[in-house]
């Protein structure tokens, strides 16, 4: 199973090699796990990288229903579907993205941005319809957003819920190493870095914190902001006069940081503090104390902050251009350059025809031979 066209061949374990198959080597390692199902010897070591672990059974009126809690074992799991990741990775930019990008002829810095963009889409639009299935399946995060809060902790997780939460380490994670896989410029991995952490921050508090609810929520007011921008910058690529999809784009960034904050304080600063248990419980997965919510509002608070602060400077920015290309359209306009008057020995111009001194035009007089 090849990803990438290969127009020359490099020594085994070099740098190039490995970026060039890296993954043909990682889709190696999957089958290798996938084969360890087949015998019975090996099929409890590799089930833990494929299914979710801490699985408990219980009773309720619909029946048996299982739920799952985290523990250490979860982190073979995330490694698996890290493996699986960096696979769809190069499928997506091998068979979608490679090709559009042969079509627009991009230069080097907007064809990096373009594939970012593109896998980012991709990630966020299949994220939202997922977290979209969870809701419809769990009654009452929308209509009810006290159910965000009671009953804390929230430590039995729907299987939807958990292997979620365990995708999203894992996409976030394989991140790191495509950065060195697609040979990001120097000058783009500290940004990219700066998102994928806070990424990674995040999603991880919201898992062992027992927030699944509310990070459930807050994961589909960003992604769905983030899926916006990406497709306003995808339609830039393709023609730099679409503009106006930045702007509906910047009109749901605001929307979500005010939604964010305003959920945080509802859920951590007002439900939880109102709750009955308080205290620091480890064996339960109650993290209810004064220090951990207000570290948890702290951080969301720095977060958005950053978030607007650099959203604020991106519009200034943007406003500056546009000012200055209107300002250079104007001065263009007002001072054309005006054409010289020729004068010759026979006339001068006017109104694009050769006048002679006297008006007429002169014409060259044609004489009878004798």
């Amino acid at each position: 199973m090849a990803f990438r066209r290969r127009n020359k061949s490099y020594p085994f374990f070099s740098q190039e090699f490995l970026i060039q198959n890296h993954a043909d080597i990682v889709f190696s390692l999957v089958i290798f796990i996938l084969i360890g199902l087949m015998f019975e010897a090996t099929a409890k070591t590799a089930i833990l990288f494929i299914q979710p672990q801490y699985n408990v059974t219980t009773l309720s009126p619909e029946g048996e229903v299982t739920f799952y809690h985290y523990g250490w074992k979860d982190c073979a799991t995330i490694l698996f579907y890290f493996f699986i990741a960096i696979i769809l990775h190069a499928v997506v930019q091998e068979y979608l993205l490679d090709k559009v990008n042969r079509r627009l002829h991009l230069s080097k810095s907007k064809n990096t941005k373009f594939n970012e963009s593109g896998q980012l889409c991709v990630f966020h639009l299949v994220s939202s319809v997922w977290i979209l299935n969870v809701f419809s399946t769990q009654e009452g995060y929308i209509l009810h957003p006290s159910s965000l809060w009671e009953n804390y902790p929230h430590i039995h997780l729907r299987f939807q819920v958990k292997f979620f939460y365990l995708t999203q380490l894992a996409y976030w994670l394989h991140a790191l190493p495509e950065l060195y896989f697609q040979k990001v410029r120097k000058e783009e991995i500290s940004r990219q870095l700066q998102y994928i952490s806070l990424y990674l921050l995040h999603i991880s508090a919201a898992y062992l914190l027992n927030l699944s609810r509310v990070g459930l929520v807050l994961l589909f007011l960003q992604y769905v902001s983030e899926l916006g921008f990406h497709i306003a910058r995808l339609f830039y690529f393709t023609d730099e006069n679409h503009q106006k999809t930045f702007d509906l784009w910047a009109v749901s960034f605001v929307f979500t940081r005010m939604a964010t904050l305003t959920l945080m304080f509802l859920a951590v600063g007002f439900g939880l503090a109102r709750a009955e248990n308080q205290g620091l419980d480890l064996e339960m997965g109650n993290f209810n104390t004064v220090l951990i919510r207000m570290t948890v509002l702290l951080l969301a608070c720095l977060t958005q902050s950053w978030l607007l602060w650099k959203f604020i400077r991106f519009q200034l920015r943007r406003w500056r251009e546009f000012r200055h290309e209107q300002a250079v359209r104007k001065k263009a306009a007002t001072k054309q350059p005006l054409r010289p008057l020729k004068r010759d020995s026979l006339g001068h111009h006017e109104n694009g025809l050769l006048k002679a001194e006297n008006g007429a035009s002169p014409r060259t007089k044609k004489f009878k031979s004798p």
